[in-house]
């Protein structure tokens, strides 16, 4: 499972330097004003060595050290990136693009502290704490870093009449959705959607009846839906990425500690409920 994560985080990283070298609007996306181009290069065998060889070691030899190496070079190089964004007004994404490296390596490193169950017990209060969270995570996910997406690779919207009434309807019933389960979330589960908050009983009401995984099927439709309506290539690789991501290293580990906290419970509710496509029939384990 981590050995996984790992080794996408190594694949990533060299695509990444892949696509700085053969395009040139790709290279300019990722540069820092008054930078010099042999300045940002030189980053190159660091990264190399201390962020991909090391993350596909880790992905085969479950090392510990190797682990807190790779965070390390993470936690440098997004301060680095951080600090010259602030010096020079600009390079926005790849200080996101670092930034999100380190949280990603700060839940595989930590990923054990991350799954707790909400302390609190009045609904209320884990609405108001919801409310709060998808305030944030949409700010976030769905308003900064498409806005740094299409600054970087100055996108204009070019979108016809058509496809921005579709790509509004899409993501207005994607919100709906993330919503709905949000509050089915808070009203049965006893926590809020937040890993670190978790419900205390398994939720299988609401949009759970029909599919495992509502709130990623939301994030999902309104990144599509953003990239529809500025017709942005780079906005629909940057959803697809967080949704395998999603599917292939979060998933996994959200789902081992469902199965353990629920056991059969978990078990018999995995088995009759998709995890991506509905069933129109609701499930037989309430």
């Amino acid at each position: 499972m981590k050995g996984t994560a790992y080794l996408i985080q190594g694949t990533l990283v060299s695509l990444w330097w892949l696509g700085l070298v053969i395009s040139e609007g790709f290279y300019k996306a990722f540069q820092f004003p008054e930078i010099s181009s042999v300045a940002f290069n030189s980053f190159f065998a660091p990264d190399i060595l201390v962020i991909t060889v090391l993350s596909v070691l880790r992905a085969y030899k479950p090392i510990r050290e190797l682990e807190l190496m790779i965070l390390g070079g993470f936690a440098y190089g997004s301060f680095y990136c951080l600090n010259a964004s602030i010096l020079t007004f600009g390079g926005y994404l790849p200080t996101s693009i670092m930034v999100l490296g380190l949280f990603y390596n700060l839940f595989l490193v930590y990923q054990s502290k991350v799954f707790r169950e909400s302390k609190a017990k009045n609904p209320i209060q884990n609405g108001l704490k919801t409310i709060f969270q998808i305030i944030c995570v949409w700010s976030i996910t769905l308003v900064l870093f498409p806005w740094i997406i299409i600054d970087a690779f100055e996108i204009q919207q070019i979108s016809s009449q058509l496809i921005k009434i579709s790509s509004y309807l899409i993501f207005t019933l994607s919100s709906i959705l993330g919503i709905w389960s949000a509050y089915t979330i808070v009203k049965h589960g006893d926590g809020t959607p937040l890993p670190a908050d978790q419900t205390k009983k398994l939720v299988t009401n609401g949009p759970y009846e029909y599919v495992r995984n509502p709130m990623a099927i939301a994030g999902m439709g309104q990144g599509f839906a953003l990239s529809l309506s500025f017709g942005s290539i780079h906005i629909l690789v940057y959803t697809i990425i967080g949704g395998l991501l999603w599917q292939i290293v979060v998933r996994p580990m959200e789902e081992k500690n469902m199965l353990k906290r629920f056991g059969e419970e978990y078990q018999k509710y995995h088995k009759n409920v998709n995890l991506w496509i509905p069933k129109l029939k609701k499930n037989s384990t309430q």
